[in-house]
């Protein structure tokens, strides 16, 4: 596992758009690496073991089309997106998962490495209420192996996202 620190005047060697965001933003934040084992079944659950790492505090992105537009809901690795809370935080209707080649296309990323930093652009974002509760917290770094650790604030605010209570037990 390697892990480098990021803030302020550094830069990353083999960056990506999340950490580049994260970088020109002034965010302390730390990347952690582990190797990804393509058979893995859960990105989410196998980097909390990877890392060492209370599952709880390791966030997965998902994207959902809520009234035909597309949502980010990024809730723990251990639950799942409640798509009703999702509509009901976003003033929606219905919601329903979105392809999975839709997310790639709208995020530059590859499923189990969409970050919800650095999209290629911006799309609504709810963050489940339950980051909050912890000092730091760890979402994909932009690929998969990668995840970056951060406060749930500097998450909230840098993805402009809402926090609501969005995620269901697993």
């Amino acid at each position: 596992m390697a892990r480098r620190k990021g803030g302020p005047g550094r830069s990353h060697g083999g960056g990506t758009p999340a950490t580049t965001a994260l970088t020109a933003a002034g965010v302390a934040f730390t990347v952690h690496e582990y190797d990804h084992d393509p058979r893995s079944e859960s990105y989410g659950e196998e980097a909390a073991r990877a890392l060492g790492i209370d599952p709880a505090r390791v966030f997965k992105t998902l994207f959902a089309e809520v009234d035909g537009r597309l949502v980010v809901g990024v809730v723990p690795v251990t639950g799942q997106l409640d798509l009703k809370a999702l509509a009901r935080a976003v003033e929606g209707r219905r919601a329903s998962m979105a392809d999975p080649r839709v997310a790639e296309r709208a995020t530059g990323y590859v499923v189990g490495g969409i970050s919800p930093l650095g999209q290629r652009k911006p799309h609504p974002t709810v963050v489940d209420e339950s980051a909050l509760a912890h000092p730091t917290v760890f979402v994909s770094a932009g690929r998969r192996g990668m995840e970056v650790e951060l406060a749930p604030g500097d998450l909230v605010r840098l993805t402009d996202a809402r926090t609501a209570p969005t995620a269901r037990s697993g």
